[in-house]
C-alpha cells in the first residue's frame, strides 16, 4: 500500500479526533469498519492507528478496540509535541496565521555552525528566519537551517507557505523523527525587534534536529515563543519494572 494512503488515513482520523467527531473516551470504529471506510488493508489501518497511539490520540485495548484519549487543549496555546507545522497547529486551533520571511540566504556550514547544528563542515545550507503571526500578533521567531542536498529548490515563496508541505508533497521525502530541547532564555534584541513581547523578558525556546526516513538530518531549527502562547504536550507510557 503506498505511503500516501497510510498518511491520508492517519491525517483524516487525527482531524476527526481533534474536531471531536470521535470524542474523548469514545471507541473508534472497528478495524473491519475502517477497512471498508478507507478501502485499504488491515495493515494500513494498523499503521495509522499505531501512529495515533504514539502521539497520544488513542489507546488500543486488547480484545476491545481502540479508545480515543485525546482531549482538546487551550486554543490560545501553540503546542509542541509530535511533528506539527505552524500552519497545522493554527488550523487545529481555528486561528488565523501568517508567516513572514525576514531573511533567506544560502550559507556553507563552518566549524562553529557545525557544533551548533550538527551539520558537517562544508555542507551547503539554506538559512531561513521567519516571524509567525497568530491572530495578527507576531508571537514566534523561527530560525531554520535546511540541508540543500536533501531539500533542493527551496525558495522564499515556499518558506512563506509551508516548507514541510513542499518537502512531503513535492520532494516526496518522509519526515520521521525530531529530537528537541526546550529551554527558557532571556529575550534578545532580535526577539524585541520582531516580536510583541509586552512585559515578558524571557521566551520558551525549542531547538531541534529533524530526520527523514533514511535517518538523515535535513533540518536544524530554533523556535522562540512568547510564553503565554506556548504549551508543551507529550505522551509517555510507563513500563512495568520487574524487581
Amino acid at each position: 500500500m503506498p505511503k500516501i494512503k497510510f498518511n491520508e488515513i492517519y491525517k483524516d482520523l487525527k482531524s476527526k479526533i481533534e474536531n471531536e467527531e470521535y470524542e474523548y473516551q469514545q471507541m473508534l470504529p472497528s478495524e473491519n469498519t475502517l477497512v471498508e471506510i478507507y478501502h485499504c488493508s488491515r495493515n494500513t489501518i494498523r499503521r495509522a492507528v499505531a501512529l495515533l497511539s504514539e502521539e497520544g490520540y488513542v489507546q488500543p485495548l486488547h480484545g476491545k478496540g481502540v479508545r480515543v484519549i485525546y482531549q482538546p487543549v487551550d486554543a490560545a496555546s501553540f503546542l509542541i509535541g509530535g511533528i506539527e507545522t505552524f500552519q497545522e497547529s493554527a488550523r487545529r486551533n481555528h486561528r488565523t496565521y501568517i508567516t513572514k520571511v525576514v531573511q533567506f540566504d544560502e550559507v556553507v556550514c563552518d566549524e562553529r555552525l557545525s557544533r551548533r547544528t550538527g551539520f558537517q563542515p562544508g555542507d551547503a545550507l539554506y538559512y531561513v528566519r521567519r516571524v509567525r503571526y497568530l491572530d495578527g500578533k507576531p508571537l514566534i521567531l523561527d530560525t531554520n537551517f535546511f540541508l540543500k542536498s536533501l531539500v533542493p529548490g527551496l525558495t522564499e515563496v515556499i518558506a512563506e507557505k509551508s516548507i514541510y508541505e513542499y518537502i512531503e508533497n513535492e520532494l516526496q521525502m518522509a519526515i520521521v523523527t525530531s529530537r528537541r530541547t526546550m529551554t527558557v532564555e532571556h529575550v534578545t534584541p532580535a526577539d524585541e525587534s520582531h516580536l510583541e513581547l509586552g512585559d515578558y523578558n524571557c521566551l520558551a525556546v525549542v531547538t531541534g534536529q529533524t530526520f527523514n526516513d533514511d535517518g538523515l538530518m535535513f533540518e536544524y531549527t530554533q523556535s522562540r515563543h512568547r510564553p503565554d502562547y506556548f504549551s508543551f504536550q507529550t505522551t509517555a507510557t510507563r513500563k512495568k519494572v520487574i524487581a
